[in-house]
């Protein structure tokens, strides 16, 4: 047996799961995971899933939609637990039969699972801890993501081989486990198989993928820079609950502390609850992150990034993108295994 199909032997489980020839999953980026990505890392064996974002429920249909044009393989669609109209966009999936549903943001409510899984699709939720994990579990979730603070985008406090080493030994035998933050190599790919996880999620390697619509010049701020320079946001005010991002640093790392400092005053005078002072926060970096991307700000806008951007040093299809992975993970199974 070739140490290529040794690995795709590793990943059969997840890759099942997914209902793709790899186990690597696309991570959901807002304005960068949409339909061209999407379906260019399923059609190339991975698993896309749509970020939807900040969309409202008529934009989430026609992307399903035009992602459903390009590829005829299987993908996800990321959904954020405090959107505002969570049920309608649930809906829209449903009438779509999408397959697997990705819930972030926070712990999704016993109506929104049950909506979900009535409609027949898996479910995939992110663990931050140990607890919180087995609570996913016994609410009938039907994966985990464990993602560490290596991340880009939204993170949380601890790193991946922490929460992996605390996650996997006491869930891996119950629920496919995939591990995310930080991943760049196959090598890393190789070493999460090895001790238990079902496959993985990428999402700062494929950013520069030729079939990204991410702006030339968003692009090249990744390929030029290294690991240190993707930091995580500061928290301005204690009282007011802001999810750390990792991003590259820039003049957008500035704007988003005055924000916050705004959104703090009017929570202090009343003027909005703490539910609206938080989707403040998630809209600007949907618009910060729009700018970067899209319109390529990226003195200004929110360039959000992981540590494994030190990694990312060209442009190139998403197929060759999963090749490579796949090729280094074969290429460090055989050394490890001598």
């Amino acid at each position: 047996m070739t140490d290529t199909q040794k690995i795709r032997d590793m990943m059969r489980r997840g890759a099942e799961f997914l209902g793709a020839d790899y186990a690597i999953m696309g991570g959901a980026m807002s304005w960068i995971s949409e339909r061209n990505l999407v379906s260019a890392i399923s059609n190339a064996g991975g698993f896309g899933v749509i970020a939807c974002g900040a969309m409202p429920p008529d934009l989430l249909d026609q992307e399903i939609t035009e992602t459903k044009k390009l590829t005829d393989r299987s993908f996800g669609v990321n959904l954020i637990t405090m959107h505002p109209d969570i049920d309608q966009l649930i809906d829209v999936c449903a009438k779509h039969e999408i397959s697997h549903m990705v819930l972030a943001g926070g712990l999704p409510s016993a109506s929104s699972i049950e909506r979900i899984k009535g409609f027949g699709a898996k479910l995939i939720c992110f663990a931050p801890a140990l607890a919180i994990a087995k609570k996913l579990h016994r609410s009938g979730v039907d994966a985990l993501v464990i993602e560490g603070m290596e991340a880009g985008g939204h993170i949380g406090p601890v790193s991946t081989s922490v929460l992996a080493q605390e996650i996997l030994p006491e869930l891996r035998d119950e629920l496919p486990i995939f591990i995310a933050g930080g991943i760049g190599r196959g090598h890393a790919i190789a070493a999460w198989l090895e001790v238990g996880a079902a496959g993985v999620q990428l999402g700062t390697r494929f950013v520069c993928a030729t079939e990204c619509i991410a702006h030339p010049a968003f692009k090249k701020a990744f390929m030029r820079a290294p690991a240190r320079e993707a930091i995580v946001s500061t928290q301005i005010d204690d009282r007011l609950p802001v999810i750390p991002v990792r991003a590259l640093k820039n003049k957008g790392t500035q704007e988003f502390n005055a924000k916050q400092i705004e959104v703090a005053r009017l929570l202090d005078s009343g003027e909005i609850e703490m539910g609206e002072a938080q989707l403040q926060i998630e809209h600007f970096w949907a618009g910060a992150l729009r700018r970067a991307v899209i319109d390529g700000d990226v003195e200004n806008g929110s360039l959000m990034a992981g540590q494994s951007v030190g990694m990312v040093k060209a442009e190139e299809p998403a197929a060759d993108i999963i090749a490579t992975l796949m090729d280094e993970a074969a290429k460090a199974l055989e050394k490890n295994r001598g």
